[in-house]
């Protein structure tokens, strides 16, 4: 013990205190306290006491302190901690929400900590926690895109109606391509991944050209037909269009699901859809291409085989997804499964509609009342 701690376990003091590290209800803090003062009264050292217990060299002294002045009952009470710091007012917490969802007065888009703390005169910490409590977070965005195709609902209903039920001996595919796709090289070796640091690559590269990816996700299987080509534009799609002919059965009607990119509505594309009645074009609403399945494949090709891979070439590239395809289809296609209600998708799309009116409504009311007092003129009705 410390040269001016010393003290005596009596067999009473030593009763209560087994008592309290051998009931299992006893609180965790009092079972360590306990044990630090029987274990100095059997005259264990300092050292020993804080293996034993985990605890720091200054833990163990003042415990051992505490129960020289105040006994048992010293290790079972906490001292007073002085009081916190006075809480914001309401109505300052108010006005800082209110500040929130305005945009800042200088050159910014948001408000940051800091700059929203020098504005309201708290510390940085203060406007994060009361941010936290009520869910705002200015410098997220969330990126939306309302359809303002006049068809969307039939489009919509058409397209899931495919999905859900599909027709007897027909074949549903999802098609479109993945355009300008690089061939990146990075200027430097990375380091691979080991225990304790992840893989490393270097942030510049060098570019060796491109590649576009034609795919058709067979909705039924999850299967997909795809082809690499250099360029993008409806002579390649008809050649896709023509390998797909090739390798469906003559006997199958086939439904094709795609965006409204110009290449999918040529005059040539639409003669050679004349010539092969077998074929449908079930075309997504405008601004949805998340209703297109293969978008899934796409997204599953990006994050596994490109976002982080190092091709020398465009030949290298083209392999590469050629590789990635095959492997695709060898490891149990699972077939595509959709679960949202049409009606629900309707519902909220038009709720944004609303939404998105209402706002601008407000802003031009907001607006025309601006105008008239800067020129003396009575606002117009709303």
């Amino acid at each position: 013990m410390r040269s001016d701690i010393s003290f005596t376990v009596s067999s009473a003091e030593r009763r209560r205190l087994n008592a309290i590290t051998g009931n299992p209800k006893s609180p965790q803090k009092h079972v360590w306290r306990a044990r630090i003062v029987l274990l100095s009264g059997d005259g264990v050292g300092t050292t020993a006491i804080m293996a034993e217990t985990g605890k720091s060299k200054t833990c163990v002294w003042r415990w051992q302190e505490r129960f020289m002045h105040e006994g048992v009952d010293g290790l079972l009470c906490d001292r007073s901690r002085p009081p916190g710091k006075t809480p914001v007012p309401p109505e300052r917490v108010a006005e800082i929400i209110r500040l929130t969802q305005e945009p800042p007065p200088h050159e910014a888009t948001h408000w940051t900590l800091r700059a929203m703390a020098r504005v309201a005169g708290i510390a940085a910490s203060t406007v994060q926690a009361i941010w936290k409590a009520h869910g705002l977070s200015p410098h997220r965005w969330r990126q939306f895109k309302l359809s303002n195709d006049p068809a969307f609902a039939d489009k919509l209903t058409t397209i899931v109606g495919l999905y859900v039920d599909p027709p007897a001996h027909a074949l549903v595919l999802s098609v479109d391509e993945k355009s300008q796709i690089q061939a990146l090289d990075r200027t430097q070796p990375g380091l691979p991944m080991k225990k304790g640091r992840a893989g490393t690559i270097t942030h510049d590269y060098k570019r060796h050209g491109t590649t576009t990816l034609f795919a058709a996700l067979n909705v039924l299987d999850g299967t997909v037909i795809a082809q690499n080509m250099q360029r993008h534009r409806h002579q390649e799609f008809i050649r896709f269009l023509n390998r797909i002919e090739r390798e469906v059965p003559g006997d199958k009607a086939i439904h094709v699901i795609l965006d409204n990119y110009a290449a999918h509505k040529k005059d040539k594309v639409r003669a050679w859809l004349a010539r092969h009645p077998r074929w449908t074009f079930h075309f997504t609403p405008t601004s949805c291409s998340w209703l297109n399945a293969v978008e899934g494949f796409f997204a599953k090709l990006t994050r596994r085989r490109l976002k982080h891979g190092v091709f020398h070439s465009v030949v290298d590239l083209q392999a590469a997804i050629n590789r990635f395809v095959r492997e695709y289809n060898a490891d149990s296609p699972k077939p595509f499964v959709w679960r949202a209600d049409p009606d629900d998708i309707i519902a909220a799309r038009n709720r944004g509609f609303q939404t998105l009116e209402s706002i601008h409504s407000f802003i031009r009311h907001c607006h025309l009342i601006t105008v008239s007092r800067r020129t003396g003129r009575p606002p117009l009705p709303r």
